[in-house]
């Protein structure tokens, strides 16, 4: 998932990305080109910018009990939510809004966590539906920016049990002054807001080599014929639009503590 997507009718988020989802699984030679440049194994369906190397990163952050469980805020088709509780040997509840995501995400749960360890479920950033202190880890990659952030943080620490981590990915303005960066990006303080959110431990580190690989991603895909690709063809106009401002973002990887 890219920071900023194209403009959208702001009461029909569910069913644009229900849209944006479909033309990904329709879309081989897009997740062909994202596979490779992420460096993730073939055939597996990312719908972020996280490389391979950075899901151990994740997981190392999240310190995860063994048989813990793992929330996946905005986890999309799962991929790396299932991978991360693969490696932890956890249990893993996903939650996101698009039904199209949810059904391939239960896909590959039930392929790569077997004996009812992954479990999805519809919520949204602020509104998890996830019982208080019940969870042992949570991590949400690319995609804190789609609901107020600050909103999310605080759902995210509810949600934690004393002592669990959070770990976040995503980007931040450069200057939250430059008007060349959507609003919600230029709203991005994770350092700021984990803070005020009452997560304690707060940690966040600017990733150029993630971003060195989304820029590789970036080209190859603007400069991959699409045909009659609509998958293609939409994250080529995103593509575009990100390599037009790619000196205002940086890339950030967040950790935190829930008190």
């Amino acid at each position: 998932m890219t920071p900023e997507q194209p403009p959208r009718p702001a009461k029909h988020d569910a069913d644009y990305f229900d849209h944006w989802y479909a033309g990904l699984l329709a879309s081989p030679i897009r997740n062909a080109i994202v596979a490779r440049t992420l460096g993730l194994p073939p055939g597996m369906l990312s719908t972020g910018s996280m490389t391979w190397s950075g899901v151990a990163e994740v997981t190392e952050a999240l310190r995860l009990p063994r048989g813990g469980l793992l929330v996946d805020a905005a986890c999309g088709f799962g991929s790396y939510g299932i991978e991360v509780a693969r490696r932890s040997d956890a249990r893993l509840l996903g939650v996101d809004f698009s039904n199209v995501a949810l059904e391939q995400a239960r896909v590959g749960g039930a392929a790569f966590l077997p004996n009812g360890r992954a479990e999805f479920r519809t919520g949204t950033l602020a509104a998890t539906g996830i019982p208080d202190a019940s969870a042992d880890g949570l991590m949400c990659l690319d995609s804190v920016q789609f609901g107020p952030p600050l909103a999310g943080l605080l759902e995210f620490r509810r949600v934690l049990a004393p002592g669990a981590r959070v770990v976040l990915t995503g980007w931040e303005a450069v200057d939250a002054s430059d008007e060349r960066v959507g609003a919600r990006i230029r709203a991005m303080n994770l350092e700021r807001d984990l803070a005020s959110a009452g997560f304690t431990d707060v940690r966040v580190q600017a990733r150029p080599d993630w971003r060195d690989a989304e820029l590789r991603m970036w080209q190859e895909l603007v400069a991959a014929p699409a045909d009659d690709d609509a998958g293609m063809r939409s994250m080529q106009a995103e593509g575009t639009r990100s390599l037009a401002n790619w000196d205002a973002l940086r890339r950030v990887f967040a950790a935190a503590t829930a008190p």
